[in-house]
């Protein structure tokens, strides 16, 4: 009876350090191989949207009233490729994001979802990042509030974001990466810290960047439609 009782306890005691010992992976070896692709990337993104930015196609112009109104197309990289670098001046983060958001390419960095506006374009474009491992970039993520600003740029430049909401919705509450009118960057995370029970959204408006004034002007056109 005593064997059979060591016997479980041992088993007990090897279990749970298995299991520590696959937390500690997933929490602190992740950040390191994270560390290292990010590393790489930033050396390389910079003349990647050179590279980019030469094959852009030119300008659209589109009058409005007396004004010219540039619009500055972008295609999608293929996915798993840099897409450009991300901002959050209140959380610290600068970091490389991918085209992608497939289990291979969030271990790099966050991911922009294929199928959805790319940044700085009208639309809603959604980018999507771990929490608490692989660089746990939207870590903090609910620090954010209305008002704070997020920057991604692109082969076109630098757009702008500005806070406007967040909220907690369930994984199935794929609404949140719906088209819409305007400009839009909608992050997502899982929800709480160390679980996927949940998703946490953030909505920011475009508010600077060189296609504002062609989505102001569609805003303004859907306007006059309604």
């Amino acid at each position: 009876m005593r064997r059979n009782i060591q016997i479980v306890g041992w088993t007990l005691i090897w279990s749970g350090l298995l299991v520590l010992g696959y937390v500690g992976w997933e929490l602190f070896a992740t950040d390191v191989i994270n560390a290292r692709i990010q590393t790489e990337a930033r050396s390389s993104v910079v003349s990647t949207l050179a590279e980019s930015r030469e094959t852009l196609p030119a300008a659209e112009e589109f009058e409005e009233g007396a004004d010219v109104v540039e619009f500055h197309r972008e295609e999608a990289p293929d996915v798993g490729a840099e897409l450009g670098i991300f901002r959050i001046a209140r959380l610290d983060l600068e970091v490389v994001v991918f085209e992608g958001v497939d289990r291979q390419t969030l271990k790099n960095g966050p991911g922009h979802m294929p199928g959805t506006a790319l940044p700085g374009q009208p639309g809603n474009a959604v980018i999507s990042g771990h929490r608490t491992t692989y660089g746990r970039p939207f870590f903090d993520l609910d620090r954010l509030l209305p008002g704070d600003r997020i920057e991604v740029e692109t082969a076109i430049g630098v757009s702008v974001y500005e806070v406007r909401s967040s909220e907690i919705v369930d994984p199935t509450d794929v609404w949140v990466t719906d088209d819409r009118p305007g400009g839009w960057l909608t992050l997502t995370t899982c929800h709480p810290k160390f679980s996927a029970r949940q998703r946490l959204i953030i909505f920011a408006e475009l508010i600077q960047g060189p296609n504002l004034d062609y989505v102001s002007l569609l805003e303004d056109r859907l306007d006059n439609l309604g």
